[in-house]
């Protein structure tokens, strides 16, 4: 037993050194930093993990991380680019950013047109880059706002599910105002569809021409000119 303690010993050193060595890896240990900087957000855990750099690569000196394109989310996988030494060449690592915070789920089942209250809502918390594309995380985005669609309990809601409260509904009388520079013409239509503040609707006028003009308020549309 005597005779293996030792290489035991300095095996066990080795990959002790091993570890090491990665966890302190200049471009990996820049790369987390960046990304907490870039990541953070208030009231949100986040948690990241970067994929070392592969062994065949030269030592990083002097690492400079940097986003690639753009318009890339802060969320689930990422990569991000690392400039070495004076002469800036680039490679590529890959991380995984976890935020961990509060989002909203439907309490029950909520029928397609059917106006959202506060007490349909759900908090729930967790990882949110597991959440669908287009999750809307702030209950004051939500509230007000109509189903689309059926919405069975716990589903997660996102934006193409809701839509805003009509101002001008189907069939309406609708005043529209139609302005330039210097006048102000207001006529009497009617509307072929309904329409929230900034959509724009059909509508019919008293000789039967047909429009299209910009929901400005409830029973009002505007052209602009």
């Amino acid at each position: 037993m005597n005779e293996l303690r030792g290489p035991l010993i300095a095996l066990l050193l080795f990959a002790q050194s091993l570890c090491a060595a990665a966890t302190t890896d200049p471009a990996t240990d820049a790369v987390r930093k960046f990304l907490s900087r870039q990541a953070t957000q208030p009231g949100r855990e986040v948690r990241i993990e970067v994929q070392p750099a592969p062994a065949r690569l030269p030592h990083c000196e002097n690492p400079r991380p940097f986003l690639p394109g753009k318009g890339q989310q802060l969320r689930g996988l990422v990569t991000v680019g690392v400039r070495c030494g004076a002469d800036g060449r680039v490679r590529y690592l890959q991380a995984k950013i976890s935020i961990i915070g509060d989002y909203w789920v439907s309490a029950r089942r909520i029928e397609a047109g059917t106006r959202i209250d506060a007490d349909m809502l759900r908090r729930t918390r967790g990882d949110l880059s597991n959440l669908p594309r287009g999750a809307v995380l702030e209950r004051k985005q939500i509230v007000g706002q109509i189903a689309s669609r059926p919405l069975n309990a716990g589903t997660v809601l996102q934006e193409q599910q809701l839509k805003p409260v009509p101002l001008v509904l189907r069939r309406q009388p609708v005043t529209v105002e139609a302005r330039g520079q210097g006048f102000r013409i207001a006529r009497e239509g009617i509307a072929l569809e309904e329409g929230a503040l900034g959509e724009k609707i059909r509508v019919r006028l008293a000789d039967r021409r047909q429009i299209f003009a910009v929901v400005s308020g409830p029973g009002q549309a505007q052209v602009n000119f």
